[in-house]
């Protein structure tokens, strides 16, 4: 990831054609290491291709994985909000137990 948001800084910087060693000074700026491997990827990807298409079908994939993990996780988040919701009567029971073995007035 910080290898895009280096690309993508030198594009906002002006530079409409980020290098290698565009990325490196930017990452080394901040005292990041560059992993060479995972900088030539990215510039494999991205070599010719406009950016702004790029973007737009990356948003495109996130809003169809969000819908998708939203709709897996409903059964399974409304599942487990039931039974914390279980668990907190429980203790709330006890602690209104607790109360009245131990009262301050007797």
């Amino acid at each position: 990831m910080r290898f895009v948001a280096a690309y993508l800084l030198a594009i906002l910087g002006g530079n409409a054609s980020p290098t290698k060693d565009d990325v490196r000074a930017i990452l080394g700026s901040v005292g990041a290491e560059v992993d060479e491997a995972k900088l030539e990827m990215l510039f494999k990807e991205v070599g010719g291709k406009d950016l702004p298409a790029l973007i737009a079908a990356g948003r495109e994939k996130l809003a169809f994985a969000s819908r998708g993990a939203a709709a897996a996780a409903t059964p399974a988040a409304a599942a487990a909000a039931a039974a914390e919701e279980k668990v907190e009567e429980k203790e709330e029971e006890e602690d209104e137990e607790d109360l009245d073995m131990f009262s301050l007035f007797d």
